[in-house]
C-alpha cells in the first residue's frame, strides 16, 4: 500500500481565559518584576509555573511562594533555523529550576553569544546558574521575563 503525503498549514488564533492561578501569577509578573508559585500541601512541593491542583497528588495548591530570581539550567536547546511566530534565529530556550521551587519553568536565555554552538552550550550547560532579568515595559506574560548567565 502507497503511504500518501500531505502538506496543510493550520493557523489557529484564539482568546481564552486564563483562570485564577495563572491570572495572578503573571499580574505578579507585571506588576512586580516577581515569580511566584503554589504549595502543594500534601507533598511539600513548590509547583512553577503555578497550577491550581497538583500534578502528583491531585490536591488543590494553597500558599503562593515567591521563588527565585536565581536558579539553575534543567535543560537547553539553541534554535538556528527560522519558525513562524518565533524570534528570528539564532536563540536559546530552557528550562530553568529557580531557586525555592520544585519544578522548571521555561524561558528564554540572553546575554550569550550563539554563534559558536559549541561554545553556547557549554556556557548553557546543565546545572549552570542564571539569574531573571525582567523586560523594562510588561505586558503580564512568558515573554516579560528572560534569564542570563549569573
Amino acid at each position: 500500500m502507497e503511504l500518501l503525503k500531505r502538506t496543510e498549514q493550520w493557523n489557529i488564533s484564539y482568546e481564552h481565559a486564563l483562570g485564577e492561578t495563572a491570572s495572578w501569577f503573571f499580574t505578579q509578573i507585571r506588576d512586580n518584576k516577581k515569580i511566584f508559585g503554589r504549595r502543594c500541601p500534601v507533598s511539600d512541593r513548590v509547583l512553577v509555573p503555578p497550577r491550581a491542583f497538583s500534578d502528583q497528588t491531585m490536591e488543590p495548591t494553597t500558599d503562593w511562594v515567591e521563588v527565585g530570581p536565581g536558579g539553575s539550567i534543567e535543560a537547553f536547546t539553541i534554535v538556528y533555523e527560522s519558525f513562524r511566530n518565533l524570534p528570528p534565529p539564532p536563540y536559546a530556550f530552557g528550562y530553568v529550576l529557580l531557586d525555592g521551587a520544585d519544578t522548571a519553568i521555561g524561558g528564554y536565555f540572553k546575554g550569550i553569544d550563539l554563534s559558536d554552538a559549541k561554545a553556547a552550550a557549554q556556557k548553557l550547560a546543565i546545572g549552570t546558574r542564571v539569574i531573571t532579568k525582567f523586560a523594562e515595559e510588561r505586558t503580564g506574560d512568558v515573554l516579560d521575563f528572560w534569564f542570563e548567565l549569573e
